[in-house]
């Protein structure tokens, strides 16, 4: 039998559907106040040196008209501030304590005026920075011009800073400040001194220089827990700075996950990239390209391509490192003491006087795979200031409290060629512990010879502190391509020419193997090295070669595999 609701009972029921509504949309007003709340429209300030004046609003047509403007605007997440194309802005643009949000960032860039499609110059000749990021989270800066040529300090309360900066983000009190991104930036011309000034030569050889410098790009985290973290420099041209092109400094794990990436530094008076204390990231595509440069007399004179220092899980790939010059380090890139999980991969090394293979003390579990180098190391101790010789391949067991390591140095499948003009030095401390090397080419037409004492005085008494050894299975043009005196040596050498497609060249393709039968499938498996329950963090194996061949049954000798 059927029931049937009263209509006392389908009003009451009827009611409890509404008042249960009526909570719901309750619970859910207030998220929605938030969101409203966090979508804030956003507001664009133009800025116009030409026509501008601060006393406007700031508009399209009313555009404010220099950098000082920017500290009286109270910026909110999705603004912008637009400086006109074609338009110089002399001074410093300064952003503190500001924050945006993932899906708003402030961004700082140019925009379109009367169909100029040149970006916005900063000229920041006198002033700290050209643009000063401090203490900030989600920041855009894209597709403006910097420079800053000498001038020494215009601002009274910056006489006591000593340097100058394209552009400085930087962390100065704890907290968590993070997407932090330079897009699209061309830095240029950065120095502290006026043209004419001359550094004393000693100067190159102090550890990072002790005087007042310029540098392109710089990340700083000063504090004791504050963290920097997301940070990026993508499609960037850095070029003639007195010091370091791309700089990052900070404390043990003080900056966290970077990307520098498709970016171009060239003819900088110092390193082109350098990183301190930087835990996890990926630096790709990048061509790095006369660093040291002594080609003004306010440079340093003397720097890597790349190095890295007291950094962890960082991968270097598919970048140019070419022409580094300097009396002392210089190599195409080098993995500095106290460095963890840091591996080159992919990479072609040109011509670098430091050498290529450059790994110090206190390192652990770092690696050079699948590199080609192409006279490197050519840099001869006592010739022309040099302090240091060039190598192709250097364990050091410098660090600042001692000879220490390296621990579980892995080196394969890379391709080295050496023309006969230069001698091929190789250096191995007698500290380090760990070492894998195999499946390697070495192409010395010339002479090869050992190297000891460029750090530090090495012990020369007692047995062989080297251990745990791995060491078999590369490929050399003949018999002398690797030094008899050293501590470390082939158990199993290969000996013959592979015949590359034009030994001497300077692409990666003229290292192109013609001789298949000493190349194709004749590489090994790379093992753990004896202890290292770790390896590597990416794993040791590899599906691809440094050209993006895919690697199909057992690798090949050297860095690129045979496809036919």
């Amino acid at each position: 039998m059927k029931t049937h609701k009263s209509s006392f009972q389908k009003s009451a029921l009827s009611l409890k559907y509404f008042f249960t509504l009526i909570f719901s949309v309750s619970l859910l007003f207030p998220t929605l106040a938030v969101q409203k709340k966090s979508i804030k429209a956003s507001k664009s300030y133009y800025f116009n040196s030409d026509f501008g004046n601060n006393k406007n609003q700031g508009s399209l047509n009313k555009p404010f008209k220099d950098l000082n403007k920017v500290s009286e605007l109270k910026l909110n997440p999705g603004d912008s501030i637009l400086l006109a194309a074609g338009n110089t802005f002399y001074g410093s643009l300064f952003l503190n304590d500001i924050r945006g949000t993932l899906n708003q960032p402030i961004v700082i860039s140019s925009y379109v005026t009367n169909e100029n499609k040149n970006r916005a110059l900063i000229d920041a000749k006198g002033f700290y920075a050209g643009v000063l990021v401090e203490n900030c989270s989600f920041v855009e800066i894209k597709n403006l011009v910097i420079q800053a040529n000498g001038g020494g300090m215009i601002n009274e309360s910056d006489k006591d800073r000593d340097m100058r900066c394209g552009i400085l983000v930087q962390a100065t009190k704890s907290g968590l400040y993070e997407h932090v991104g330079i897009t699209g930036v061309t830095v240029k011309d950065i120095f502290y001194e006026n043209p004419g000034f001359i550094r004393d030569k000693n100067e190159t050889n102090t550890a990072n220089g002790t005087q007042r410098y310029g540098w392109g790009i710089r990340f700083i985290n000063n504090t004791k827990d504050g963290l920097l973290k997301d940070i990026s420099v993508k499609n960037c041209e850095i070029s003639n700075t007195s010091h370091t092109g791309i700089k990052l400094t900070a404390r043990i794990k003080g900056i966290e996950n970077i990307e520098i990436s498709d970016s171009k530094v060239s003819n900088v008076g110092g390193p082109g990239m350098q990183m301190s204390g930087v835990y996890k990231g990926i630096v790709r595509n990048n061509v790095v390209n006369g660093s040291g440069s002594a080609n003004d007399t306010r440079n340093w004179a003397r720097g890597s391509g790349l190095w890295t220092w007291s950094t962890s899980d960082v991968v270097i790939e598919k970048n140019q490192f070419l022409n580094a010059k300097g009396p002392g380090d210089s190599a195409g890139a080098h993995i500095d003491f106290n460095c963890n999980n840091v591996i080159m991969q992919y990479n072609l090394s040109v011509n670098n006087a430091g050498g290529f293979c450059e790994i110090l003390g206190n390192n652990y579990n770092c690696a050079y795979r699948y590199n080609v180098s192409i006279n490197d190391g050519w840099r001869v101790k006592k010739v022309d200031g040099a302090f240091q010789e060039g190598k192709i391949f250097w364990l050091s067991g410098y660090c600042s409290n001692g000879p220490k390591g390296p621990f579980n140095s892995y080196f394969y499948n890379n391709t080295i060629y050496v023309k006969k003009e230069i001698v091929a030095k190789v250096a191995v401390a007698r500290t380090s512990a760990g070492i894998c090397v195999t499946n390697n080419i070495f192409v010395i037409e010339g002479n090869s010879s050992e190297v000891q004492g460029d750090q530090y005085v090495p012990d020369k008494k007692g047995k062989v502190a080297v251990k745990d050894v791995f060491f078999e299975n590369n490929l050399y043009l003949n018999e002398n391509n690797w030094p008899t005196s050293i501590l470390i040596k082939d158990n199993s050498p290969v000996y013959g020419n592979p015949g590359f497609v034009n030994a001497g060249g300077l692409k990666l393709t003229d290292y192109i193997p013609t001789n298949i039968d000493l190349i194709k499938d004749k590489g090994i498996e790379i093992p753990k090295i004896p202890g290292d329950s770790i390896g590597l963090v990416l794993g040791l194996k590899v599906e691809r070669d440094i050209l993006g061949n895919k690697i199909t049954g057992k690798p090949d000798m050297g860095a690129i595999e045979i496809t036919k």
